[in-house]
């Protein structure tokens, strides 16, 4: 989301939704070194309404990284209002194993190229863990009472990473031997 203290034309912030859509989608099967021009030409957009957006190529990485955290997030919350608390943590964390293992190549790239301690990643790891806290409080009595929001997130990190080359049937195991030692 830009900086800007008014809100966006409807003009500007299509064009901008565009230009991070295409960057994820570039830099996810070309690399981090795609060319600028190339995403706003493929975004239909010119170079410069990019770089009005994103006056660097680490702008542009940041804004498609919040983009990935925020609908991960808003996702969390979503099925907590849907499902019964068990199943929302349940769902949410085989979409969490099945996000780390396809947007592996993005996550890495994004992840080397915005300092952890910048306000974008310190953003985004806060956002995560208020969405994934609003589960596991929702399952408060069904998981151990050790467990926190951060666990849940390494947990199904750790899975996805686990996972990343294995058959669906061995990641399916590998999220059910988690999810059983997540129960209280």
């Amino acid at each position: 989301m830009p900086d800007a203290e008014r809100p966006m034309r409807a003009d500007a912030r299509r064009n901008y939704e565009r230009i991070v859509a295409t960057a994820r989608e570039l830099f996810t099967t070309h690399g981090a070194d795609v060319p600028l021009d190339d995403i706003a030409k493929k975004a239909g957009v010119g170079a410069g309404t990019l770089y009005r957006h994103f006056p660097t190529r680490e702008k542009l990485f940041e804004a498609v990284y919040r983009e990935e955290i925020t609908v991960l997030a808003d996702r969390a919350i979503v099925l907590h209002g849907e499902l019964p608390p068990w199943d929302a943590l349940e769902t949410w964390l085989g979409e969490q194993v099945t996000w780390v293992v396809e947007r592996y190549k993005l996550a890495m790239l994004l992840k080397e190229s915005i300092d952890s301690g910048s306000e974008t990643f310190q953003y985004c790891q806060k956002r995560l863990r208020e969405a994934v806290g609003v589960l596991v409080e929702g399952a408060a009595g069904l998981i151990r009472p050790d467990i926190s929001a951060p666990d849940v997130l390494r947990l199904g990190h750790g899975a996805g990473m686990a996972v990343r080359n294995c058959s669906p049937a061995e990641g399916k195991l590998v999220l059910t031997v988690i999810l059983d030692g997540l129960r209280a």
